[in-house]
């Protein structure tokens, strides 16, 4: 009993600074909770993308071994950016501003591309219908 009350005030309390921190000029901060989930869910899907554009750029040797590896880093980037961002969201961080120009805090991406799969990733126009093929 004693915890269910305690997590509805932890919830109540990050529910109140999403709400307070929320400044429309600076960006959103229910957006950077909804990439930190991605982040973290589909993090995994970096493995076989950076392979195929190792692949394509480099040919298949590289895509085997070097974009094997360089996949599994920026997995692992990717999910500890998605836990950040999930823990963070409330806040704006330093050096996360919406345009890559700007400077000071925000709720800008820490990881670039912005999510996990972009436009020039969707092969076959699955998540980006309105987008023509490469």
């Amino acid at each position: 009993m004693r915890l269910t009350k305690k997590a509805l005030v932890v919830g109540f309390v990050v529910a109140i600074m999403a709400v307070i921190t929320f400044d429309v000029s600076a960006g959103d901060p229910f957006r950077k909770l909804g990439r930190g989930v991605v982040n973290v869910g589909f993090g995994a899907l970096e493995i076989p993308m950076k392979v195929y554009d190792v692949n394509k750029d480099e040919g298949g040797l590289a895509g085997c071994t070097y974009g094997l590896f360089k996949g599994i880093g920026y997995f692992i980037a990717r999910e500890v950016i998605g836990v950040v961002e999930i823990v963070t969201f409330p806040m704006p961080l330093p050096g996360a501003t919406d345009s890559k120009r700007d400077t000071g805090w925000g709720y800008g991406p820490l990881m670039e591309p912005e999510w996990v799969v972009g436009p020039d990733h969707d092969i076959y126009n699955i998540i980006y219908q309105d987008f023509p093929q490469n």
